[in-house]
């Protein structure tokens, strides 16, 4: 779909490996060029992590968050704070979890794990980390980097965990999302409550591959922007600027 820059109102943005290197804090380049765009469009942070974890890492920037894909949302306040105005909680039967995972591992060979089996999360999303939740950091960040062996078996774990939407998350991980929460139900809701149609806003990302967290906004209707590497912002939303 080819974008029209003079339609679009709403700018809307993943976060790691987008504005910013994975968890790392919001660069004062980039800061300024959200600002720049601020005076033209209304922006919006579209997360996977919980919003006030955003907060912060974006240095406190006044941009209104949805965190947990949609799960969550918050609107930055004139006095510098954000205030929490959703925050969904679904319950997980744990045990049924437990064992789809524990199933997975023995097919595939990753009994030997670090730590717990899943990691739970208050929202009810869950965390399935192949080499267990205590798992050593260069174990993780040398399992899987180019995510095929993750994706090699997303389809199924997609299958096996139907009430999901799953994610190929981190470095060694799937991410599990209840459904119907994804970013483009997230996107969807609040461009409805904002009263805007979708070719008027346009999403800026960079997971938006095969079982990425922003792959549902990119196959959809929405103006899509990718980006492959952070560093690029500042090009990337020059036709903006």
């Amino acid at each position: 779909m080819k974008m029209n820059v003079n339609k679009i109102k709403l700018l809307a943005f993943d976060l790691d490996g987008t504005l910013t290197q994975h968890k790392t804090p919001l660069s004062a380049e980039h800061r300024k060029i959200l600002d720049k765009l601020s005076t033209e469009y209304k922006l919006l942070m579209v997360g996977a992590g919980m919003c006030n974890r955003i907060f912060e890492q974006m240095g406190h920037y006044p941009i209104d968050i949805i965190g947990n894909y949609g799960m969550q949302y918050a609107e930055y306040r004139k006095d510098g704070t954000l205030e929490i105005l959703k925050d969904i909680e679904i319950s997980c039967d744990r045990d049924a979890v437990e064992q789809r995972v524990t199933a997975i591992r023995k097919k595939y060979g990753y009994e030997d794990y670090a730590g717990d089996n899943v990691e739970y999360h208050s929202s009810g999303c869950v965390t399935f980390p192949i080499l267990g939740t205590k798992a050593k950091q260069e174990d993780k960040l040398a399992f899987d980097p180019d995510r095929k062996k993750r994706r090699a078996i997303y389809k199924e774990v997609c299958e096996t965990f139907p009430e999901f939407t799953v994610f190929v998350g981190g470095s060694s991980s799937f991410d599990m999302a209840p459904h119907p929460y994804n970013k483009y139900y997230a996107l969807c809701e609040y461009c409805e409550k904002e009263g805007l149609k979708h070719d008027e806003a346009a999403y800026v990302g960079d997971d938006y591959g095969l079982g990425g967290n922003d792959e549902s906004v990119y196959i959809s209707d929405f103006n899509y922007i990718t980006i492959d590497d952070y560093r690029s912002f500042p090009q990337i939303m020059k036709p903006f600027l």
